[in-house]
């Protein structure tokens, strides 16, 4: 009897799944094109016209991914979020150092392919990427049998952006005395789900008249509009997205120079009720301002002379603003009190 002939199907991967992927979201993608992309969707790369007009454009960079969070998605199937973490996590990092999003790719890993899941996680890519002003120009799914599990999916993304030299937001000039303004989050956002997971085992626990899941999955707030709508009468000396290591780790890291020390007010702010109840849960809230965004997603540095003024521009653009600290002279990096 001949041997049964090995296939690429046979291993596991279905080249047609992702035929049908493909056709599934070119239309999602394209619709975060603007006149500086110059490719379609399937070419072997992406392309992006520099804007017109820039003396000395600095293309600035970042990549992330959605982390663990997308187990509890892959659970509740619940896919078209994520996605917006994705992009989120990428594009407010490069608005760190003052740069407007160009475009984004992004990479979907999986152990069996089903071509619509992969579209809803596109379809939070695409939306996140309109929340960005960025254009989806590409990415890739690959499918990994034997290294992920069927139902598995994992998401990641990396982004370009586009800042004049002399604009780049590097935290050169920040001063002692200088002011910090927290801009509230949305949840959770995209870290320290590892430990998420470990305190909360019954998604379905209600929270807030609702399972838990749905909090959990909120998706993280993209600062993109309103901070660039804000750099435009403002000056920011530094920013910083608190992401994974909380505050401890993301704020000092906008300061350049070691006698400079980051002064945090712990109750300047409504801690929200999601970070409360993980303490309550068991999680020291030491170790909690070194792990979660604790209700601030973003932090800005500005003159005390300006602090009223950026507030009243946030909240003008939708959204909740607070005086959360201070620069101070010192040489440990952060100090809460």
């Amino acid at each position: 009897m001949a041997n049964k002939k090995i296939t690429y199907a046979v291993s596991g991967v279905n080249i047609q799944e992702g035929y049908k992927e493909v056709q599934l979201i070119k239309h999602l993608a394209k619709s975060t094109y603007s006149k500086q992309v110059l490719n379609n969707l399937g070419s072997f790369a992406g392309m992006f016209k520099i804007p017109k007009g820039m003396q000395a454009p600095i293309l600035v960079s970042g990549t992330d991914g959605v982390g663990t969070k997308i187990a509890i998605a892959c659970q509740q199937k619940k896919y078209d979020t994520v996605g917006i973490d994705c992009v989120a996590m990428c594009v407010n990092d490069i608005l760190c150092h003052g740069a407007t999003p160009l475009f984004f790719l992004d990479y979907i890993a999986c152990g069996k392919l089903d071509a619509f899941i992969a579209r809803d996680l596109v379809k939070g890519v695409v939306a996140g990427c309109k929340l960005a002003n960025c254009a989806l120009i590409g990415g890739e799914t690959a499918e990994m049998p034997g290294f992920y599990k069927a139902g598995d999916y994992d998401l990641a993304g990396f982004s370009v952006g586009v800042v004049e030299q002399q604009q780049i937001v590097n935290g050169n000039n920040i001063e002692i005395g200088d002011v910090l303004i927290g801009i509230s989050a949305s949840g959770c956002h995209s870290n320290g789900f590892s430990l998420i997971r470990k305190v909360f085992k019954n998604l379905n626990e209600y929270f807030n008249h609702q399972p838990i899941w749905k909090e959990l999955l909120k998706p993280t707030k993209i600062y993109v509009k309103p901070v660039l709508t804000l750099m435009k009468q403002v000056k920011v000396k530094g920013m910083a997205h608190i992401t994974g290591g909380g505050f401890i780790e993301n704020v000092p890291r906008m300061l350049t120079r070691t006698n400079m020390q980051i002064v945090i007010h712990k109750n300047s702010y409504p801690l929200p009720k999601i970070f409360k109840l993980i303490n309550e849960r068991g999680v020291e809230l030491d170790h909690m301002y070194n792990t979660f965004n604790m209700g601030i997603g973003f932090v800005l540095c500005v003159t005390p002379k300006d602090a009223k003024k950026t507030m009243r521009i946030l909240k003008q653009n939708g959204e909740t603003a607070y005086e959360i600290g201070y620069i101070a002279k010192g040489r440990k990096p952060i100090c809460l009190k």
